[in-house]
């Protein structure tokens, strides 16, 4: 995260004071040189997954950032392939960026929680370390946005890494960022809306039958299984009815 092409501490402090918006404009030259993008293996998996079930005529990428997901949905997508973002900041890196000749690509301002999109604009639409910037309260008129742009039997799909186990360093450390970030929003305006924790598989599921999605779950088994047997990466595949 520290090294010459990423953002130092400074600058990751002045974002985290900031809007979610306005730190992601500030984050957005140096994004694709952090953690907080979606690795290429998740990128990869997910594009093989839904390889097997395409192809997509067009396709969305919901908070898109640099344009990492739409990349996936080149690979899957015939017709045409569009960014959704708020940050223009980072829309403006994703316009930057070099693809090969395939479907259309558009890129989007706009919020997630009031898409900007007719209904059934898309028969695909996916998602990419996005969720924790959404409240619990918020998914179910995020879900319902979705469900409206899909064209009946359009698919909503994202991945969804098991939780860490209670007694593993990565919950703790995921608790205690959690714990930070309600700390400094209780403190600082504007809120900066990012929880680890708060996007939970069952809450997820019932939300998104709720919003009218037949909800199912596919392994991605490059990334193997847990010692119990468990995947440690699934696909969330939302098929709107």
């Amino acid at each position: 995260m520290f090294s010459p092409e990423g953002p130092s501490l400074r600058e990751l402090a002045v974002q985290a004071l900031s809007s979610v918006e306005h730190g992601y404009d500030l984050l957005a030259p140096k994004f694709d040189h952090t953690p907080f993008r979606t690795p290429d293996s998740v990128l990869d998996a997910v594009a093989a997954a839904l390889a097997r079930t395409g192809p997509f005529d067009a396709g969305l990428d919901l908070c898109c950032g640099t344009g990492a997901g739409a990349d996936v949905l080149a690979r899957v997508c015939r017709r045409s392939v569009t960014g959704v973002d708020f940050s223009a900041g980072m829309l403006a890196v994703a316009q930057q960026g070099v693809r090969p000749a395939g479907p259309r690509v558009s890129w989007v301002r706009g919020d997630a929680r009031a898409l900007p999109f007719g209904p059934g604009a898309f028969d695909l639409v996916v998602s990419f370390g996005a969720f924790g910037h959404f409240l619990p309260g918020e998914l179910p008129g995020l879900f319902a946005q979705v469900h409206s742009v899909l064209r009946p039997g359009g698919r909503f799909a994202f991945p969804i890494l098991a939780p860490p186990r209670l007694a593993s360093p990565a919950f703790w450390m995921l608790l205690g960022f959690d714990a930070v970030m309600r700390v400094r929003n209780a403190l600082w305006r504007p809120p900066f809306v990012m929880y680890y924790r708060a996007f939970r598989l069952a809450d997820v599921r019932r939300e998104l039958e709720w919003a009218g999605f037949r909800v199912g779950l596919q392994t991605l088994p490059e990334f193997g299984r847990r010692s119990d047997g468990s995947p440690r990466v699934r696909m969330v595949v939302a098929v709107r009815s």
